[in-house]
Formats: C-alpha cells, sequence, structure tokens
C-alpha cells in the first residue's frame, strides 16, 4: 500500500519512512522539495505538499492510502520556541496548515491518517509526574498549544473509513546524519562547558514502529486515539560518555542528572497493542555507533 509522508526528510521522518520502506509499503514523500537521489534505502516517489493553508494540495493523496503528517515548520534547532519572532506565521502554518491536510486526505478517501504530535502537549506539571493520555493537557508552549489543537482537530474529523490517530511523541534519537546530538558533540570535543541536563528519548526506528502500529492495527481500537511514544530517560554524560571513551578524550564528563525529576510519559496504552521499543539496551548500540563514526570521522593531528 502506498503511505504519503510529509516531513519525510526531516531528521525525524527520515526514521519514519525507513521503517515503513523496510516493511514493504511504497513511501510517497510530500513536501517542499523532492529528496535527493539515494536519499533512502529503496526509492521513493514524491508529490509537492504545502503547509500553506491557502494552497490546494488535495492531489497529493490520490495514490495515497495512509497519510502521515510529520511536517513542522520552525526556526532551525528548535521546536519549543520554534516561532522565533513571527507567533502569527508559525500558527498558520503548523495549525492552519496541518488542519487543511487532514481535511484534504479525508475529502480524498485516505483511509487513515497518524499525526506526529509532541510530549509537549502536556505541558508543565510537578516534578516526578507520571504523564498519561487521559490527563488534561495544558500546554504553556506556542508549540505544544498547535499540536494538541492538531490532536483535537484530527479526532474531531476520525470516524468511519477515515482512522485518525496522533502519536504524542518524546525526544527522538537516533543513527542518521545529520544527527540531534551533533552540536552537543561537537561542543564536548572542542572543551565546550556542558550542563548535566537529563530528558525522555525514544529511538527513531521505535517511533516508525509505533507509525506501522497505527498503520495496521484494528481502526476502531487507534481512531480517535492519542498515544504516548517514549523509551528511555538519559542524560548529557550518559550521552557523551561513550564519545569520551572512543575518543580518548582529556574532557570531564558532565555530572549525572536528576533524573528523579523528569514527567516521563506511560505508555501503557501503546504497548498494550503490541508495541516494543528498544530500551537502553538499543541506546547503548545506537550511542557507540555515533562514537565509532565520530571518531573515525575526525582528522588526525598528527603530520606526515
Amino acid at each position: 500500500m502506498k503511505v504519503l509522508v510529509s516531513g519525510g526528510t526531516g531528521l525525524v521522518g527520515r526514521y519514519i519512512v525507513e521503517e515503513l520502506l523496510s516493511a514493504g509499503y511504497q513511501v510517497i514523500i510530500g513536501g517542499r522539495r523532492a529528496p535527493l537521489p539515494q536519499a533512502f534505502s529503496r526509492p521513493v516517489d514524491f508529490v509537492p505538499l504545502s503547509l500553506d493553508p491557502e494552497k490546494n494540495d488535495i492531489g497529493a493523496f490520490d495514490d495515497a492510502y495512509f497519510f502521515v503528517h510529520a511536517a513542522f515548520s520552525h526556526i532551525e534547532g528548535k521546536y519549543r520556541g520554534g516561532e522565533g519572532d513571527d507567533p502569527k506565521a508559525f500558527h498558520r502554518l503548523n495549525l492552519d496548515g496541518t488542519v487543511k491536510l487532514f481535511e484534504e486526505a479525508k475529502r480524498a478517501g485516505t483511509r487513515r491518517c497518524i499525526f506526529i504530535s509532541s510530549r509537549a502537549a502536556y505541558g508543565e506539571h510537578a516534578p516526578g509526574t507520571e504523564l498519561f493520555e487521559t490527563m488534561p493537557a495544558t500546554p504553556e508552549t506556542l508549540y505544544g498549544q498547535v499540536k494538541l489543537d492538531g490532536e483535537r482537530t484530527l479526532a474531531h474529523l476520525s470516524g468511519p473509513g477515515f482512522a485518525g490517530a496522533s502519536l504524542r511523541a518524546t525526544g527522538v534519537y537516533g543513527d542518521h546524519s545529520p544527527n540531534k546530538w551533533d552540536r552537543l558533540i561537537d561542543d564536548y570535543l572542542s572543551g565546550e562547558p556542558i550542563s548535566s541536563r537529563a530528558g525522555t528519548e525514544v529511538h527513531g526506528r521505535d517511533l516508525g514502529r509505533a507509525v506501522r502500529l497505527m498503520l495496521e492495527t484494528e481502526s476502531a481500537r487507534i481512531s480517535g486515539e492519542v498515544f504516548n511514544v517514549s523509551d528511555i530517560v538519559v542524560d548529557t554524560r550518559d550521552i557523551l560518555s561513550p564519545i569520551r571513551h572512543r575518543a580518548d578524550c582529556p574532557f570531564p564528563l558532565p555530572e549525572a542528572a536528576d533524573k528523579a525529576e523528569l514527567c516521563a510519559m506511560n505508555t501503557g496504552k501503546i504497548r498494550a497493542l503490541g508495541w516494543k521499543p528498544g530500551g537502553m539496551t538499543l541506546f547503548e548500540q545506537t550511542m557507540r555507533q555515533l562514537a565509532k563514526k565520530r571518531t573515525v570521522s575526525r582528522p588526525s593531528s598528527t603530520q606526515g
């Protein structure tokens, strides 16, 4: 079956596309520009697709049985605060444009729509609070509010023949390049001071598997629903320790952060459908791969 993926060339979208390709789906990338040749492990198609709510993109859904919406317009490197000094345009593209795509997908006869949302939709809670999908969502950022409103719109549109589900994802890590931790690693290897910080993470491949699950599970079990997608808690010390070991770096690691203060998302709802993330084993394997790539690619200081 053909799946249209918006934002398929982004840091998160690439993992989703590769997981769908590995499962045998035909993938159509929707975006402003076609992906570079051989950007993915298997061939993909391309259709122009825009977050501009004034543009008519219904033709992009002609061949798409499923739609995965991972596109998001933001300042590079920022989601929270990604509106910069233009919150009106941020809202217009990421909410109004998203609603337009959901409505077009439904009118075109697309059978399922999966929205990549964010844990930012929850907003702030007391330290150590476990986050469940049934809790009231009170986002304090425009990013979180836009994602929450997108979830609610998709749930409202969902019904017979159009099953919509939102994946409320935490931070997404992985081994693709460029990588979300490139700057952190560069700063550490350059001797810059690194602050202690902890966060919740999920591997991009596991997010891709969560998307697959939404496409392959009986529609009545996922339609109109929100699912938490999270896996592990790590801090900057955990991330940089393999880098330091592999590079024989002389700079000290940051102190361990207080992970007990984090508000982790409960994932019992999606695990009940069969989702099984890779946990710390996958994290450690991924960090060894990143460390190896980083040390191999660093130029030698020795002159011949």
